[in-house]
């Protein structure tokens, strides 16, 4: 017996009590029965219990076990924050996003570039930092999501570009787990999944960043304004 009808038989023997028809998407169009029965969706969406500050303390925690550099700040101090960010990396020029707070940027003179459909990946090679907003993050896989919003730009910029400045609106923009994170993101949109800057190691285990994507991650937690009395 061959490998490939080995695996035959494995197929068969699990099928063996599924009726004829039957199949993980339910009913087809016009009664056809194509799907057959659904698939039961009843896994656990949320992990133990935590407070909003909590889920915000724990994505922190694993950004910064992925080597993301963490930072906290209000809206008051975000432009300050970011410029002084961009002067410490010596950045010559930042690219925003066209749908970008431009509140966040009053805080620097280094020159913005836009997000343009015509720039070359050697062009965009050329750009010293990127700064975004992002859709959502993960807290208990630190996990930053964009889905080229118009604050966060095309799906390139965030991927060429040396150094990635994102910003994340705490806690509105935080979740405790990915099944609380994809039903907040469109399955049509690029979606851009990062987990720290970017890496890879080879057969020996040497760590080298930079290969895939930013070489430095910096995420700024945003705090939201204290709600008025």
């Amino acid at each position: 017996m061959s490998s490939r009808d080995v695996v035959l038989a494995r197929v068969r023997q699990a099928l063996a009590d599924v009726p004829p028809g039957a199949g993980p998407g339910g009913e087809g169009p016009a009664g056809e029965g194509r799907g057959g029965p659904p698939v039961a969706r009843n896994y656990q969406r949320v992990h133990g219990s935590r407070t909003r500050e909590q889920t915000v303390d724990l994505l922190a925690e694993n950004l910064a076990d992925y080597r993301a550099i963490v930072h906290r700040t209000d809206a008051e101090r975000l432009p300050g924050l970011i410029g002084r960010l961009l002067a410490e990396r010596g950045a010559r020029c930042v690219l925003v996003p066209p749908g970008l707070d431009a509140s966040w940027t009053t805080g620097t003179d280094v020159p913005l570039v836009e997000d343009r459909a015509s720039s070359t990946a050697r062009e965009l090679d050329l750009v010293d930092s990127v700064l975004t907003g992002c859709a959502v993050a993960i807290a208990e896989t630190g996990t930053l999501i964009l889905d080229a919003g118009p604050d966060q730009g095309r799906r390139r910029i965030t991927l060429v570009p040396d150094h990635h400045l994102c910003v994340v609106r705490v806690p509105d923009q935080v979740v405790g787990s990915v099944p609380e994170a994809l039903p907040r993101v469109a399955p049509d949109r690029p979606l851009t999944w990062i987990s720290g800057p970017s890496a890879t190691s080879d057969i020996e285990l040497d760590r080298v960043e930079g290969v895939h994507g930013p070489r430095t991650l910096e995420v700024i937690l945003l705090a939201a304004a204290p709600e008025a009395d």
